[in-house]
């Protein structure tokens, strides 16, 4: 039996310039970091000619080509496996359209898998642009890349977004001590909304595409503020990116209606009162995770747990989409 992982992930900084409409005309930048929640796959060979695929639905076809799940199909097709005699499985430790780039986990992991079955040795680049491939390629989906790359690299990694469509990845430098606060002063509560990252991205795209003019200079000043925080990491300096952080969400907000709504605003301000020093909305937007930093992550806890709000705890993950067994 072959398992593979791949961890989900947040962002720390210029999320929105991974997108081909924007970094092809003017290059992106942005940090990511991947977590120790997971999007898991099983494979192993059954003793029937069908291929049997479950996820959250079950389907039983002849062969790869057959499936209704556009990236099972696509990703079984780049590999040059037809399926047969084998059975798949995927399960994940968050649900999909909360903001975590469930997909790109989903991707890597299942093309890891396909490979690993194959026998062939996959680089975390190679597996990242694959799973671009599949999913920007080959279904069109106005979607950017960053979720792919981190995770396929994991760790808390720099991500510069070429106007050729190359991607150049390398470790933020940050000591450990401040990456050990970063990691513990970050919180994440669950909104209680998910939602389709793609339809939220299609307004971007398409505003980009057109050359909307304060759009282009939203992703301008986001990409800025993906430096700055690049900077305000590796200079020890966590209430300066938490400061970025807040900026960063009074600017993301401003590039669609569907990007936050009254509720979401409502948590945000109460968390903003009650000690956090920065926050986003983790993602496309519209709803998944709200993400603050906070040194007095006592009072914030207790005032997001009194107004519903779930909390999920999480690590940094350093090991990216790796095969657990085989």
């Amino acid at each position: 039996m072959i398992i593979v992982r791949s961890p989900l992930r947040i962002t720390l900084g210029g999320g929105g310039t991974d997108l081909p409409s924007y970094y092809e005309r003017f290059g992106g930048f942005l940090i990511a970091a991947a977590i120790d929640k997971y999007v898991y796959i099983t494979l192993y060979n059954r003793f029937v000619p069908d291929l049997l695929v479950k996820y959250s639905e079950l389907e039983c076809v002849p062969k790869a080509a057959d499936l209704k799940h556009p990236i099972l199909r696509e990703a079984f097709a780049l590999v040059g496996l037809d399926g047969r005699y084998l059975e798949l499985t995927s399960m994940a430790d968050i649900p999909a359209g909360t903001g975590l780039g469930s997909s790109g986990s989903f991707t890597t992991a299942l093309l890891k898998a396909l490979h690993t079955h194959k026998r062939n040795l996959v680089h975390p680049a190679e597996l990242a642009s694959q799973a671009c491939e599949v999913e920007l390629d080959r279904l069109r989906e106005p979607i950017g890349k960053q979720d792919q790359y981190i995770a396929a690299y994991g760790g808390i990694t720099c991500f510069k977004f070429l106007e050729n469509g190359k991607v150049e990845a390398w470790p933020l430098k940050i000591s450990e001590e401040t990456r050990d606060n970063l990691e513990d002063n970050l919180l994440l509560f669950f909104t209680g909304y998910s939602r389709s990252a793609s339809q939220i991205l299609k307004e971007q795209d398409q505003k980009s595409k057109t050359d909307d003019k304060a759009m282009i200079e939203n992703l301008h000043f986001v990409k800025d503020l993906g430096l700055q925080s690049q900077r305000a990491l590796e200079t020890d300096n966590l209430r300066e990116f938490a400061r970025l952080m807040d900026v960063h969400w009074q600017h993301k907000k401003q590039r669609s209606g569907g990007m936050s709504n009254p509720k979401i605003n409502e948590w945000y301000e109460l968390a903003m009162a009650s000690g956090a020093l920065g926050g986003k909305l983790i993602g496309a937007g519209g709803g998944g995770f709200l993400m603050f930093y906070a040194e007095d992550k006592v009072r914030l806890r207790h005032a997001m747990t009194r107004a519903g709000m779930q909390e999920v705890r999480f690590r940094f993950d350093f090991e990216g989409t790796k095969l657990v067994s085989s």
